[in-house]
């Protein structure tokens, strides 16, 4: 175990202690999962110690400066946090040594210190959906999407299967994953090659890392697929969701199926965030979430 101030690169046989970690922490942000953090390694170069009973997560993007996410402990973290980020300023030379994405609870912690600096981040607000409304599409305000299924099944109903990832399905989800980037174009934008990357990473390891996941095949061909988990005991955080835009209603499909299939004992879903990206947005405005998860950047100012 890595103890601060060593740190120790997040790899596959570290799951069980950081979930371990995490679940006794019960996040709402939908950074605060092993399978979102593995995943988003290479782009993040996540690293994690100890210190006392708290966990500490260091990222740091290439030819930025590092940061932390906020300690994961039952107990006050402004001690530690404090640590952290001097730690941070001294030793990686941080002029504005910072938490990334921290939640409104975090944030409370550090009420009336003088030395914080903190920032909402809209762009990462994640969004929570009440998992009936998802599963259900009752009412007028559903209306349009209970259509694009209609649609999808008018074209496809006898022609589509419903099914789980695993071993026989993994490398049609990683052939639809590559047919997916070239209709977007994935080349031409660094964020979609990212993603592409954190897609990789979560199929290739994709029994590893034990979450839920499922595929929408049409004669055979993965043409829709998306996975998640627990992120604490009343909300599911789905992780990635992928669907071929050039069949109507497949989106709309398998977000729905995927919600009564996998998660109907669970009050609650978190489809993160939308990065600041407008049709993104809109998207996740259009399902009507029930509330936004705030988050903000914390910087030790002094």
């Amino acid at each position: 175990m890595a103890v601060f101030p060593e740190f120790k690169p997040l790899g596959l046989e570290d799951r069980p202690l950081i979930q371990s970690h995490l679940w006794s922490g019960q996040p709402e942000t939908s950074e605060l999962t092993f399978t979102n953090l593995y995943i988003w390694r290479t782009l993040y170069r996540w690293q994690w110690s100890v210190d006392g009973g708290c966990l500490l997560l260091l990222g740091q993007k290439e030819g930025q400066d590092p940061f932390f996410l906020q300690p994961v402990c039952p107990g006050p973290r402004l001690g530690v946090s404090r640590r952290a980020l001097d730690w941070l300023r001294r030793e990686r030379g941080g002029a504005s040594p910072r938490i990334e994405r921290a939640d409104a609870k975090f944030v409370s912690e550090l009420s009336g210190e003088a030395d914080f600096e903190i920032t909402p981040l809209r762009e990462h607000f994640d969004y929570i959906y009440d998992t009936s409304d998802l599963s259900d599409l009752k009412g007028g305000k559903y209306h349009a999407k209970r259509n694009h299924i209609n649609r999808f099944l008018q074209n496809f109903g006898r022609a589509y299967e419903f099914r789980p990832i695993g071993p026989d399905n993994l490398s049609l989800c990683l052939d639809f994953q590559e047919r997916w980037c070239e209709l977007k174009r994935c080349a031409e934008d660094m964020n979609l090659l990212d993603e592409w990357e954190a897609v990789r990473a979560a199929l290739a390891d994709y029994e590893s890392l034990k979450v839920n996941g499922a595929a929408i095949q049409i004669e055979g061909k993965v043409e829709a697929f998306t996975f998640g988990e627990l992120l604490n005991s009343d909300t599911a955080v789905v992780h990635i969701e992928k669907a071929n835009p050039e069949i109507p209603g497949l989106y709309a499909l398998i977000n729905q199926r995927f919600c009564q299939t996998y998660w109907s004992s669970v009050p609650f879903i978190n489809r993160e965030q939308d990065l600041d990206e407008e049709g993104l947005r809109k998207a996740k405005l259009s399902y009507h979430p029930v509330r936004l998860v705030e988050k903000y950047r914390v910087e030790k100012i002094s």
